[in-house]
């Protein structure tokens, strides 16, 4: 590890609570990586999920610096039969000049140290096709055929729609999630993170 890698930090706020000088940079490289047509919504410390879904935001930062950021939303869902405390990933960004180094991998991997140190049952969540390896490397693995269904139910939003390439990753915690894990594999799984957060 460089001089350079030690100089970077993982701090964890819940969302709500991150600094507004950090919170501007992380809206800031969030519309650098998925521009709006309008720029973003509300003011640039505004929060950018719902928060019923507790999201918690795990920043790298190099002095004052963001160099990489994500949130981690939690829900509880039911499955098969069993209910099970849920936490995805969302928003994973890596400034642009930062990137290559290590960082977003560092923070996906904290990301999961953290669910399990919540107690959750297992985190889960999607990502594109192409970033697989990437979560991978990480700790996370990919459940094949599995879909997430988000929106809500009444107006569903499921990870197979037509022009979406993603694969659903996961990880199960508990001895509960540990058993009921090949219910999982290659099904359909009833997310439903609301209307703001439409799929984690």
């Amino acid at each position: 590890m460089s001089d350079q890698d030690e100089r970077v930090r993982i701090v964890t706020f819940p969302e709500e609570a991150t600094p507004s000088p950090l919170r501007v940079q992380v809206r800031e490289l969030q519309e650098q990586a998925w521009p709006s047509a309008d720029g973003p919504a509300g003011p640039p410390q505004a929060p950018v999920h719902d928060p019923l879904l507790r999201p918690l935001s795990m920043l790298a930062v190099e002095g004052a610096t963001v160099v990489a950021a994500l949130d981690v939303l939690f829900k509880e869902i039911v499955h098969a039969g069993g209910r099970y405390a849920a936490g995805g990933v969302s928003t994973v960004v890596t400034r642009r000049e930062s990137r290559g180094r290590g960082y977003g991998r560092r923070l996906v991997a904290a990301a999961r140290e953290a669910m399990i140190g919540r107690g959750l049952d297992l985190g889960l969540f999607t990502c594109d096709r192409t970033l697989r390896v990437f979560y991978e490397g990480a700790g996370w693995r990919a459940l094949p055929g599995t879909v997430l269904v988000g929106g809500t139910p009444q107006d569903p939003f499921p990870s197979d729609r037509p022009g979406f390439d993603k694969v659903t990753m996961a990880d199960f915690f508990s001895p509960a999630a540990r058993r009921a894990e090949a219910t999982f594999h290659g099904s359909r799984i009833p997310l439903y993170p609301g209307e703001i957060d439409a799929l984690w």
